[in-house]
């Protein structure tokens, strides 16, 4: 279906004079916008609009109410789960020119930035006042933080920091009628109801954000961090169990198996040791007393658990090369497998051994290879289904995919940790709510953008979502013998 001539042109000539450079409508140009980090949904837009500041988008955005068009906002599209997926009939608003750091506020460790500033970006803005920005999820050089509001995202030391929600105080937003508003405030206690709350990883189902004041952490005095293998998954998920039992709180606890090393150790050659079943990341950080003290009792525990190499970073450089493999490890997979699908589940750290081995039985049935990386400390999976498209083996990895995230919820954990539901986990709500609770979150939905227009068909089931089960992009014979190219 095409977008209405006479509603395209009003929603174009809302971005104002001179504004030829903010519309993206070349076929091969747009093709850029097709999709998120999650490729295999793709829908071509038929148009992209950059506006150049919050009041673009709110114009942009009012056309779009006005003539009822659907519209996804999109920032840098590194999401995993089809949450910036575009609407054939509607329109991508891009907040790319929205990169501004507007504010820093030392005195109260606060920054105010646009959308459109990567996540890396805000603490390279405040590290000459001894601040940083806590929540670093892997693709921090590229992830915007409009992104991270949207999916409430987390990172490695989301175990001692928290997630996104932790860190914003306040964010700026284009409610679907085009009304901008703000929610939050310049303190994390506000009166009434916690509508940022409400707002934060709703996915950009509830408006889009054009302005963000994060709250800013001290650097801490020291940071120490080791790298332990393990001859078995189990005994380092036990590890990360004491650690915890023992009242020890680590800024990180990550987890990477045999095919997760391997990948990126061809990628980055960070120092892993190939081969091994498991190994662990573990940073402690604060006051130097205490972390010496904990750095110790963690070395203990590692030993008491069959520890075959323990490696213990003696400068910012070493320690920059271990988490340099860790955060290559999602795209390195791909140097060991042509295709592969990132899930993101949440399982409690006690159950971490039992889902991993369900997770290894289940790839054994399907006949396909899983890697796993993730966040130990609290339980957030991230298995990476390892398959062929070429092979035909898409299929079973997308349904092995599935049965993986819902395996979470079965063992007491969620559908997501931080990556979003997105397009690929709508149809898996129903196994984590009940009809109450998704009708509840629909009125919500409803009460923000009652006309259904705000980045629809994400996050909540809907009867032709899960019916028709559309979306996986499956190329045609002839494209992938290279006869013919898709525009």
């Amino acid at each position: 279906m095409a977008l209405d001539p006479v509603a395209r042109a009003a929603i174009v000539a809302a971005l104002g004079p001179d504004s030829d450079d903010c519309v993206v409508d070349d076929p091969v140009r747009t093709r850029a916008y097709e999709c998120d980090g999650l490729t295999g949904y793709r829908v071509r837009p038929e148009i992209v609009l950059i506006p150049r500041d919050a009041e673009g988008v709110a114009r942009v955005v009012r056309a779009c109410h006005r003539n009822k068009v659907p519209f996804v906002a999109r920032g840098a599209g590194t999401g995993l789960s089809g949450g910036a997926l575009p609407v054939a009939d509607g329109v991508v608003i891009s907040l790319a020119r929205l990169k501004r750091v507007l504010e820093v506020d030392p005195e109260n460790r606060r920054a105010v930035v646009e959308p459109g500033v990567t996540n890396l970006e805000i603490t390279a803005a405040v590290a000459r006042h001894g601040l940083y920005y806590a929540p670093d999820p892997s693709s921090q050089q590229v992830c915007t933080i409009g992104g991270n509001v949207a999916e409430n995202s987390g990172g490695a030391h989301c175990l001692k920091y928290g997630f996104t929600t932790n860190h914003v105080l306040s964010t700026e937003v284009v409610l679907p009628d085009g009304e901008l508003v703000t929610l939050g405030g310049d303190t994390a206690e506000q009166q009434g109801p916690d509508l940022r709350g409400v707002f934060l990883g709703s996915e950009g189902t509830l408006g889009i954000t054009t302005k963000i004041t994060v709250r800013l952490l001290r650097t801490p005095e020291t940071v120490r961090t080791l790298l332990a293998d393990f001859p078995s998954v189990s005994e380092a998920g036990e590890v990360v169990s004491d650690i915890v039992a023992a009242g020890i709180v680590p800024a990180a606890v990550e987890m990477m198996d045999t095919l997760a090393i391997e990948a990126a150790e061809e990628a980055v050659h960070a120092g892993y040791t190939v081969g091994t079943p498991a190994a662990l990341v573990v940073e402690l950080d604060g006051p130097i007393e205490q972390c010496d003290a904990e750095f110790a009792q963690v070395k203990e525990i590692c030993d008491a658990h069959g520890c075959t190499r323990l490696h213990i970073a003696g400068s910012p450089e070493e320690r920059a090369a271990i988490w340099r493999g860790r955060k290559a490890a999602f795209a390195a997979v791909g140097r060991i497998s042509p295709d592969y699908f990132v899930q993101d589940g949440v399982v409690p750290r006690t159950r971490l051994a039992e889902v991993l081995g369900r997770i290894a039985d289940m790839g054994d049935e399907a006949g396909l290879r899983v890697a796993n990386v993730f966040h130990a400390g609290d339980g957030n999976l991230h298995p990476l289904v390892l398959y062929s498209a070429a092979a035909g083996e898409t299929e079973r990895a997308e349904e092995l995919s599935g049965a993986i995230a819902e395996l979470c919820v079965e063992l007491g954990g969620s559908l997501s940790g931080e990556h979003g539901i997105g397009t690929d986990k709508a149809c898996s709500m129903p196994k984590m709510y009940g009809e109450e609770d998704l009708a509840v979150m629909q009125r919500v939905r409803a009460a923000f953008d009652p006309e259904g227009i705000c980045n629809p068909g994400k996050v909540l089931p809907t009867p032709r979502l899960c019916g028709e089960r559309p979306g996986r992009y499956r190329p045609h014979p002839l494209e992938e013998a290279g006869v013919i190219e898709r525009l």
